[in-house]
């Protein structure tokens, strides 16, 4: 009889893969020996990262003389959270006369006179900032970044995110540092105000753990290339010079001047206990934009520099690091080809080759396993006391990652087609804790066609439960319920908060509505004093979080 593509003899146990089978177990097999590759690369960081825990760097002396440091604030329509940065900065305790301030606004709505109107307020009270404007918006983040360089005056530059909200001593913290003359970047870690505000920011915030505590640990540490992460942190100006300065051929110019500079000798330092706090995305449109953005700008920045990588006098282990770390959004669309197969594979008799099926079962278990070891060890090293309850977590980021490879998987096509793409910002709300509506806000993110594919997958992988329950094929079973919880959950969430937005939009106009910039009330350092509350302000109509743009 014939079964799906494999002939079967009757007469014994024996068969033979037809023309269809072949390609279909050879497509299968080699999606799941890529997939199982970059799972144990994951283990190799999980294993560095525990091997060199104790390479952490220590505290230097305070600086005799400490350097003068230039700010950059790089915004582009964030009206809901420049004023809060703008705050932050302004209590930074460091000399004042060391300070140069640089608000690099590339807004094109109410944003400009926010930001103006509150740095016009701190410069009255002798906070050395400046609001620095552009109209055409060349580059995006990086082209702001570099024309702000040209009348910076510090020796270091500090760059903050509009969303971030950096601690009074941020800077004394990260500044001593660079007495290592050879030191170009100081990178801090991100932390979330808004982490508890949905489930959604509670997995965001487990998957940037993952990122911030384990790769950047390990990589930093063991002496392996890693990325600045475009905020957050200090670079010394000398090094963007010599590193060729800020580039904008990628959509991640932060990663691409992180290599080069790192390939012309320069060192690197994470500080893993220096925190930053940031704004997570609570719109699930706008959280995928970012993942595909940065999936694509690392392919962008793969065929920019691994050849130069490659050829450079780094060490084998630098390279292969530097090779996974900028080729991983390559598993994207890896995974969804292995999830397209999993039915049809399905139909092959693996039971009569026993070795082969342990292959692929040891594949699949040790890829699952490496995902969970990677975000456990994150959780158990931040909170010692409380990282067991981020298992409940887990089914839900495997579901989410799922979802993300199916977004992410046309970004990264983009990217090796050669085709250019805008830097699609992140919408900011001022959210932290269980505060705001965000709903209720101006800034969307499109949701596109996607969501509509997403479901797609989602009612197709029903039948595929379906198919495996009736061919008692119950190992496979949970795999399947993942892809269903992820592509249907995650389509329909898309569709609805866009929907919420229409709503309201039909219901209320836009424009009638009104913002109140955010100062906070703390008691500031030296001379510096609160500036005047910020007036109202009548909104722009909606803005759509697409197209050109400078902030994450």
């Amino acid at each position: 009889m014939i079964l799906a593509g494999v002939a079967l003899n009757p007469f014994n146990a024996h068969y033979q893969f037809d023309s269809f089978a072949v390609p279909i177990l050879v497509a299968y097999l080699t999606a799941l020996a890529v997939l199982s590759i970059y799972g144990i690369h994951r283990c190799w960081l999980v294993y560095t990262y525990v091997r060199w825990r104790h390479n952490a760097p220590t505290a230097p002396a305070v600086p005799a003389k400490w350097p003068s440091v230039t700010i950059q604030l790089p915004t582009y329509n964030e009206r809901y959270v420049i004023a809060r940065l703008v705050d932050a900065v302004a209590k930074f305790d460091y000399p004042s006369e060391l300070l140069d301030i640089q608000v690099l606004d590339d807004s094109t709505d109410e944003t400009r006179e926010v930001a103006r109107a509150c740095v016009e307020q701190w410069q009255r009270r002798g906070l050395p900032i400046r609001y620095m404007h552009r109209s055409d918006r060349s580059g995006f983040k990086a082209g702001a970044l570099e024309e702000g360089l040209k009348t910076a005056t510090g020796e270091l530059v500090a760059m903050f995110d509009a969303d971030f909200i950096p601690g009074p001593d941020f800077l004394r913290r990260t500044v001593p540092y660079f007495v290592d003359s050879k030191l170009a970047v100081v990178q801090t870690r991100w932390t979330y105000l808004n982490r508890s505000y949905s489930l959604l920011t509670e997995i965001e915030s487990l998957m940037l753990d993952g990122h911030f505590v384990v790769e950047q640990g390990s990589r930093s540490r063991s002496g392996a290339f890693f990325n600045f992460n475009g905020t957050a942190g200090l670079w010394r100006r000398v090094a963007i010079e010599d590193a060729g300065g800020w580039q904008h051929d990628t959509l991640t110019e932060d990663t691409d001047l992180s290599y080069r500079a790192q390939l012309r000798g320069w060192r690197f330092l994470y500080l893993q206990d220096v925190e930053c706090p940031s704004e997570l995305p609570v719109e699930m449109n706008a959280f995928k934009v970012q993942q595909a953005r940065w999936s694509k700008g690392l392919i962008q920045t793969a065929k920019k520099l691994l050849p130069r990588i490659l050829e450079s006098d780094a060490s084998v282990r630098v390279k292969a690091e530097a090779f996974f770390h900028l080729t991983a959004g390559i598993t994207s669309p890896i995974m969804v080809l292995f999830s397209l197969l999993l039915l049809p594979a399905s139909f092959v008799p693996l039971d009569r080759h026993p070795l082969l099926s342990l292959w692929i079962n040891l594949c699949g278990l040790s890829s699952t396993a490496a995902v969970v070891a990677f975000y456990l060890v994150s959780q158990h090293s931040l909170y010692p006391r409380s990282w067991k309850k981020s298992i409940l977590y887990l089914p839900l980021l495997f579901s989410l990652g799922i979802d993300l490879a199916l977004s992410n998987t046309k970004a990264v096509m983009e990217a090796l087609l050669g085709h250019s793409s805008d830097f699609v910002r992140t919408p900011k709300y001022n959210i932290d804790g269980d505060d705001g509506a965000w709903h209720k806000k101006q800034y969307w993110s499109p949701a596109g066609w996607v969501p509509y594919l997403e479901i797609a997958f989602g009612i197709f992988y029903i039948f595929v439960l379906v198919s495996m329950w009736q061919r008692r094929n119950y190992l496979i079973l949970p795999f399947v319920v993942t892809f269903i919880l992820g592509f249907l959950g995650i389509g329909f969430m898309s569709l609805m908060q866009r929907g919420w937005k229409q709503l309201r939009e039909g219901v209320r106009p836009a424009s009638s509505s009104r913002v109140q910039p955010v100062v906070s009330a703390v008691a500031f350092p030296s001379s510096r004093k609160e500036p005047d509350r910020l007036p109202f302000l009548e909104s722009a109509p909606a803005v759509k979080a697409s197209g050109e743009s400078t902030g994450d």
